[in-house]
Parts: structure tokens; C-alpha cells; sequence
């Protein structure tokens, strides 16, 4: 595992240039974010959120651990990226909010 990473999963590179389409759809893109004038949307019907709503939106503390995985497991959570602990967490998480 942790050889070079491919062209299209370094960060910040591009593996193609934008075609001449992909370069239009964008500018027209970018054109109308600019003209979006945000400043004549009216938010006062919008109800501040209460702070049980807010807390919602936090995440609970991370601890860290160490775990022993079987190679095959471990193998099958890193082929799918970056990430695999955060993986492992979410799949932890399914079972827990499961019940099992």
C-alpha cells in the first residue's frame, strides 16, 4: 500500500485539461454566482434554530484507540481510499444504531 499516489487521486492535479465546453460551462457558472445579489433575500420568516437543534449538528468527542483487523479487512476498507478510519467508524456507527 502506500506507494505513489495515481495522477487522478493526487490532490490539487488535474490528469486532463478542461475541454473547451467544461471551460464554458464554468465561466457561465462563475458568471452567474457574480451576478447572485444575496442581499434582497428575505430571511425573517426563518425561525432562529433553538439551541437542542443546534447541539444536533455537533460532532461527539473522538478518541483514539487501536484496533487489530484482520489483513483481509483492513485491505478491503483501504481500497476504497483515503479515509479508512473514518470508514470504519461509519460502519461501527451503522451496526450501533442498529441495535446489534
Amino acid at each position: 500500500m502506500g506507494g505513489k499516489l495515481s495522477a487522478s487521486s493526487r490532490p490539487g492535479r488535474q490528469s486532463k485539461p478542461l475541454t473547451k465546453r467544461q471551460k464554458a460551462a464554468l465561466d457561465g457558472v462563475t458568471r452567474r454566482q457574480k451576478r447572485a445579489d444575496v442581499s434582497q433575500i428575505d430571511y425573517s420568516d426563518i425561525p432562529a434554530l433553538t439551541d437542542k437543534q443546534l447541539a444536533q449538528f455537533r460532532r461527539p468527542p473522538k478518541k483514539l484507540v487501536a484496533v487489530r483487523l484482520d489483513a483481509d479487512v483492513l485491505e478491503w476498507l483501504q481500497q476504497h481510499g483515503a479515509g479508512y478510519s473514518t470508514r470504519i467508524n461509519h460502519v461501527l456507527r451503522l451496526v450501533m444504531s442498529q441495535g446489534r
